[in-house]
């Protein structure tokens, strides 16, 4: 199963509720606002190394960049992906959860 996640977790639960409920060798795809759950150095960052050992989780570079960051930011272990990889991870894990 794919799980998306696209608010801040600085705003919302929408991530801790994606990690609690995700199984484990889920793919969890961080965009939009979400990408901030991904950022090292930050209060989630130790959520985010126990949650790597369970899922992969991905970023979306368009908007890490979009909000004036580089992608060295995203803790090791995140997987960076473009638009296409987006659509790639929809096609092999289906189905998708959106996280609101």
């Amino acid at each position: 199963m794919l799980h998306t996640v696209n608010k801040s977790p600085f705003e919302r639960v929408s991530l801790d509720s994606c990690l609690r409920f995700a199984k484990p060798k889920d793919a969890i795809l961080l965009y939009e606002d979400g990408v901030y759950g991904a950022l090292a150095g930050t209060r989630f960052e130790s959520t985010m190394t126990e949650a790597l050992k369970k899922f992969r989780i991905y970023v979306m570079v368009p908007d890490v960049e979009a909000r004036g960051m580089k992608v060295d930011r995203v803790m090791a272990g995140i997987q960076p992906v473009d638009y296409a990889g987006f659509v790639g991870l929809v096609e092999e894990n289906c189905p998708v959860q959106a996280w609101l």
